[in-house]
């Protein structure tokens, strides 16, 4: 932890600061780590309580909700008045809910802790998206990337865990996470500082008639709204998707091939990790040829993959399952950066809204495949979030925002 143990002295413009956008990975891989513990110990929560797939998506849905109704206010508010600590805070939070997790007696204190755990990941995504925007240099794809990656190594490497530790000692062993939690909050502190001190210098050297020019938008209002609403559009049939695997995988693998919890688990974690891959992927790719262009890739040319994978074999399934982690990851830096160039100025209110409509969707599409997999079968859920990947012709409506080439309308 060397990147955020020492103090880091405010950047000058034009360099990127990888300690700090290190430091920050480092702290989403912890944050995100502990957030798909939660997922990965559902089969273990079924059985604990006897819930039903409609209850394991109510778990789902209360984080989800928790976590994204709060972050763009959470964006708006720190757009106006910065709160470098605040991620302490919201690690804080994460905490809480992880120890009341490891003790919950009951279906409802469950819910009550992955509320904790979604107020903490409000707080800690928009500051800490603008923190990595801040360190980047002007390489904000790239700095997306670093930020994200963190959050994704972490959601793979949690259910990894969760098969090793959580499976054979039982709900009480989720309690040693919180050691996980305890080094974020730390690393979160150094990050603080650094903030506090790049903030203060960069609102010295600024010049108002700068600023305001900086915050001008490159398109026209009109243009702005329809673009943000088809980004929103594409985060929809993106983390619908996503919700499918990440909530439901391990059931789809048991149910259909009949394999234990342990093995569903280390295909799950197989994915995240292709997850991972992908978004480190999707922000520098993005810098070089457009984010246009990743978005297009990333969303529509994952359809081919969905739309066979209820069709085939555990081999294939593995495989295929992986392809579409690697693809379909690569979207999201390139769309919230796409965002944030569409209204500059707004870095915290873009990542909240953007996040906390990922999380928002996230969580009504476990909820809502739940009840259906209650109804219909795990399989037809596959079978049916198979076309949402169709959704990313929409991008042909998106403007071009590369230099040289922005498209007039």
């Amino acid at each position: 932890m060397t990147s955020a143990t020492a103090p880091i002295t405010p950047a000058a413009p034009g360099t990127t600061r990888y300690r700090v956008l290190g430091a920050i990975s480092f702290a989403h891989f912890l944050n995100d780590m502990i957030q798909s513990l939660i997922l990965a110990i559902y089969p273990l929560l079924k059985g604990t309580f006897d819930l039903s797939f409609g209850q394991i998506g109510l778990i789902t849905l209360t984080y989800q909700v928790t976590a994204s109704l709060l972050q763009p206010l959470v964006g708006l508010y720190t757009d106006r008045h910065p709160r470098p600590y605040s991620l302490v805070l919201g690690m804080a939070s994460t905490l809480c809910g992880l120890l009341l997790l490891s003790v919950a007696p009951s279906f409802g204190v469950v819910l009550v802790a992955a509320a904790l755990v979604g107020t903490g990941s409000s707080i800690f995504h928009p500051e800490s998206s603008r923190i990595a925007r801040l360190a980047s240099g002007g390489r904000h794809g790239l700095a997306q990337s670093i930020f994200q990656v963190g959050g994704n190594g972490g959601s793979a490497v949690g259910p990894l865990l969760a098969a090793i530790i959580v499976a054979p000692q039982g709900q009480r062993a989720v309690a040693w996470f919180a050691l996980a939690a305890l080094a974020a909050i730390f690393v979160l502190w150094q990050v603080g500082g650094w903030y506090r001190l790049n903030h203060l210098a960069a609102g010295a050297r600024a010049k108002p008639k700068a600023a305001a020019a900086a915050a001008v938008s490159p398109v026209p209002p009109r243009t702005v709204a329809l673009a943000i609403g088809v980004l929103l559009v594409l985060i929809f049939s993106k983390y619908f998707y996503l919700t499918s695997i990440t909530s439901y995988y391990t059931f789809y693998l048991m149910t259909r091939f009949g394999l234990s919890v342990q093995a569903a688990q280390l295909h799950l974690f197989a994915f995240l990790f292709a997850v991972a891959a992908g978004t480190l992927a999707g922000g520098p790719i993005g810098d070089r040829i457009g984010r246009k262009r990743v978005i297009w890739f990333s969303i529509l040319g994952v359809a081919p993959f969905t739309l066979a994978l209820p069709h085939v074999g555990l081999w294939w399934t593995g495989v295929l399952s992986c392809i579409i982690g690697l693809i379909l990851a690569s979207a999201f830096s390139a769309i919230l950066v796409f965002a944030q160039e569409l209204m500059p100025g707004k870095v915290g209110t873009v990542s909240g809204l953007f996040f906390g409509f990922a999380f928002g969707m996230g969580g009504i599409g476990a909820a809502v495949l739940g009840a259906l997999a209650d109804a219909r079968g795990i399989v037809f859920v596959y079978a049916l979030c198979a076309w949402l990947p169709l959704l990313g012709m929409l991008t042909i409506f998106l403007p071009d925002l590369r230099k040289g080439q922005l498209v007039k309308h």
